[in-house]
């Protein structure tokens, strides 16, 4: 493994580097607490799942064009290990990469990325606006309607949760028990 092992501070400077849309920082801190969380249930390394949950967007709202492609360069800039960058660039496999996820990082950024923004969106629709009282089957009646945040794609979920061999209840409650460890944070 070339490069350092980025810290959070390291991290979360770069995304505030390239990112000043606030909805766009909570989505990488949102991903990033969902791969902390699922780092601490798969007994893997949580600072690096961490790292990369905040990172894997760095390029998108300063290079939607180049998506994936302008964070590889950047984190290639910042020394940043070769098994982070891969685990980023595999979250837009098929969309914006030919980089299919392998590893269990991989497959569960490709995962919980669009199924954090699902949720995020399903809690600032409650009255309370909050994801502390979300729970999964209004997740779950919300998934259904394709009108409802259009813009996630629901199949890159579908093939993720088929890669990772869970189903849409269990991993749903894993997003939301991790974005109400971060809720006051991101705005939920």
């Amino acid at each position: 493994m070339s490069g350092k092992t980025p810290t959070r501070q390291e991290a979360l400077d770069l995304v505030l580097q390239y990112n000043e849309t606030d909805s766009l920082v909570n989505h990488a801190k949102a991903v990033e607490a969902a791969m902390r969380y699922m780092a601490r249930k798969t007994g893997a390394d949580e600072e690096m799942w961490g790292a990369i949950g905040l990172v894997h967007d760095l390029d998108y709202e300063k290079f939607p064009a180049q998506h994936c492609h302008k964070t590889e360069a950047i984190l290639r800039e910042n020394d940043w290990p070769e098994d982070y960058i891969r685990a980023v660039l595999s979250h837009g496999w098929g969309i914006c990469t030919d980089i299919e996820p392998q590893s269990l990082v991989e497959k569960t950024l490709y995962t919980v990325d669009e199924l954090a923004g699902f949720v995020s969106a399903c809690a600032l629709v409650r009255p309370s606006k909050s994801v502390q009282d979300l729970e999964v089957k209004s997740v779950k009646k919300k998934w259904k309607q394709k009108s409802f945040a259009a813009g996630v794609d629901r199949e890159v979920v579908a093939r993720g949760m088929a890669m990772l061999g869970v189903e849409f209840d269990e991993i749903t409650a894993d997003v939301i028990a991790a974005l109400r460890e971060v809720s006051d944070e991101i705005g939920l």
